[in-house]
């Protein structure tokens, strides 16, 4: 087959460039072992290369030129669709979650509160902003609006372990961390909380709900955040289409690449 790969634009990728283009260069290193014909371009590069229409596309861009023109190829599967990507953008993706019942933070709380940038994707920071009270969200509030950035979302901080998943959706790739077992961090929100305690929970549960979000968003390769209750119970506070992967990398790029074969 002749597969057409789109790197995200680096400001997609804050602090994760080159996690990022690893993850795509495993899949197209699986994919062009088997035989099939490979390219791969910046997603800044559509426009001036105009590629001719491939079998299949495998994106990770998330510009809005980028999605304009997945829409326009028509009749070729793309993985993930550019609907599921912009279904991915936090607005759009909190009311996927409320229409659907996915287990998400309250609305208030008495631990802080989180201010995330709504129209897409975190780029920066400043696009991810804990605030200890709601004085400090308001300030927070009014510093994403001088920004430019008028649609937001607001939830209330839970306490508890905060896990990280990756998932293939209908290959039964499903994986489980700790990000603060390692350390790694994108923006250092991940300390928020402290060190994982492990506190026991069902992560077939928690992979049943991180599938059922991920079909209803319409993504096939995504990742996300729980947090962990000291009980057991858990909410989703975040979710990715096409993560880096980085724990994990080897294994997610078998099971991508194996969701694309010639009976597509």
């Amino acid at each position: 087959m002749r597969i057409l790969m789109i790197q995200r634009a680096e400001r997609f990728s804050p602090n994760s460039v080159e996690r990022d283009h690893a993850i795509l260069m495993a899949v197209a290193d699986r994919l062009r072992l088997r035989g099939d014909e490979v390219f791969v371009f910046q997603e800044s590069q559509l426009a001036a290369c105009q590629p001719s229409v491939p079998d299949v596309v495998l994106t990770m861009g998330r510009a809005p030129e980028t999605l304009a023109w997945l829409r326009s190829l028509g009749g070729v599967r793309i993985i993930n669709s550019p609907e599921g990507i912009a279904n991915c953008g936090r607005s759009r993706l909190q009311a996927v979650m409320q229409t659907i019942g996915s287990p998400v933070p309250p609305e208030t709380g008495h631990h802080g509160y989180w201010l995330k940038r709504g129209d897409a994707a975190a780029q920066s920071s400043a696009d991810v902003v804990f605030a200890k009270d709601q004085t400090a969200l308001a300030s927070a509030v009014r510093e994403m609006q001088q920004r430019g950035i008028s649609d937001y979302v607001v939830s209330a901080h839970v306490v508890g372990d905060l896990v990280k998943f990756y998932g293939v959706l209908g290959t039964g790739f499903f994986y489980v961390c700790y990000p603060t077992d390692d350390g790694g961090s994108k923006f250092g929100d991940e300390m928020r909380n402290g060190p994982a305690r492990h506190y026991a929970f069902s992560r077939p549960s928690l992979q049943y709900e991180a599938e059922r979000l991920a079909e209803a968003v319409g993504v096939e390769v995504y990742g996300g955040d729980a947090i962990v209750r000291a009980d057991g119970s858990f909410c989703l506070i975040d979710f990715n289409d096409w993560p880096s992967f980085s724990r994990c990398r080897e294994q997610a790029a078998d099971a991508i690449a194996g969701v694309v074969n010639s009976e597509e």
